[in-house]
């Protein structure tokens, strides 16, 4: 690996227990440990933890925030409460995708209420860059990038929350789902997030870096009796993929708008202005030229990105955007973008990996939701 990856203030524990470390978005990252199926599982049956560290967390402070955040985010933040997470894009003029972020709305020990903004890793840049012009606008309203001054922990899994019973207030761990809260673990500040990326209930631990070794041995701890491993990037996206989760640079660019994505809950369009919004208003109304589906292919190969979809008659309508093969459901699956007028469930396609055509079923997204949904 280049010399010149960032590293997580996890990156030494990751070492020590034999991670397999790579590339991934400028950092080196832990991309498995004991195996991805195994911690795949893990996170299904028991629970995972997740280093999250390398995405970026941007904050802003001051009385318009949330009129800035509202200018450059598809979902509405002006009405947003203390405590509230929500899921949004960020889009250009032309209404494509920059970047799918997570803005929560926190309120500091002291009574302070700002925004916290988690964006990919991969985006880091080119969204700070593309905020940085907006604040001219905004003079009265602090922004702070504390990616590097934060550690970021996702414990995942149906045992995440019974892990965390010991190491959390109580007011933390009644969390209603996209909820956050201010708090500390083990008297270290902390922010606490029921949010995740894996299709399981969790939380998302956001703590200083200094404080995230111990924070990370300390859920370990917790959960070795019920089963906590490890998990790496490897697990992390198959287990998304499962979840029917679009990845920025698969599912999601600045070539696609929210609606051909099935993401257009995520754009309130109605009394308000955003960047990109007269551009969505026109696209909404129109058929999409290609529409995002769930497949399900025969066999035991996987088919990845950029596998040709084909008709019956063996046309070409589409391509695949992820694709694995799934643990949990002991095939292999996919997500692409067909034509929209061949989007129907149940409908027999064809996918061609590498020269060989397997048959493919269109199925509705998730292929996985998990049975304790509250």
């Amino acid at each position: 690996m280049s010399p010149q990856l960032a590293s997580t203030p996890l990156h030494s524990w990751h070492q020590s227990h034999g991670a397999r470390m790579a590339e991934f978005a400028g950092y080196a990252m832990p991309i498995q440990y004991e195996g991805i199926v195994a911690e795949h599982v893990a996170t299904r049956t028991a629970a995972g933890l997740f280093d999250i560290s390398h995405m970026g967390r941007l904050r802003f402070d001051g009385p318009r925030a949330d009129q800035l955040l509202d200018r450059l985010l598809t979902r509405r933040v002006m009405d947003m409460q203390v405590g509230q997470v929500r899921y949004s894009l960020m889009c250009n003029e032309e209404g494509g995708i920059l970047d799918d972020v997570l803005v929560s709305c926190l309120e500091s020990p002291s009574g302070k209420v700002y925004f916290l903004l988690v964006v990919n890793a991969g985006n880091h840049a080119k969204i700070s860059q593309w905020i940085k012009p907006q604040l001219a606008d905004f003079p009265d309203v602090e922004y702070f990038d504390a990616t590097e001054s934060t550690a970021m922990i996702a414990v995942q899994g149906p045992l995440a929350l019974e892990i965390c019973k010991p190491l959390l207030p109580q007011s933390a761990l009644t969390l209603g789902y996209y909820k956050a809260k201010v708090t500390d673990q083990m008297s270290k500040p902390c922010i606490v997030s029921r949010t995740g990326y894996t299709g399981e209930d969790g939380l998302e631990l956001i703590v200083r870096r200094e404080d995230a070794p111990r924070v990370w041995e300390n859920i370990l701890m917790a959960g070795r009796q019920h089963g906590v491993k490890p998990a790496g990037l490897g697990a992390r996206d198959t287990l998304r993929l499962e979840a029917g989760m679009p990845l920025y640079g698969h599912e999601l660019d600045e070539s696609i708008h929210p609606f051909q994505a099935g993401l257009g809950f995520a754009c309130n369009l109605q009394d308000r202005e955003f960047i990109g919004s007269e551009a969505l208003a026109r696209v909404k109304s129109q058929s999409p030229g290609a529409a995002r589906v769930g497949l399900k292919l025969a066999g035991k190969r996987a088919a990845r990105q950029g596998a040709t979809v084909l008709d019956n008659d063996a046309r070409t309508i589409g391509a695949v955007t992820s694709g694995s093969f799934s643990p949990t459901l002991d095939c292999p699956i996919a997500m692409a973008y067909i034509h929209p007028d061949l989007v129907q469930p149940g409908a027999e396609l064809q996918v061609d990996i590498r020269g060989s055509i397997v048959p493919a079923t269109i199925v509705p997204l998730p292929f996985y939701k998990r049975t304790n949904s509250k």
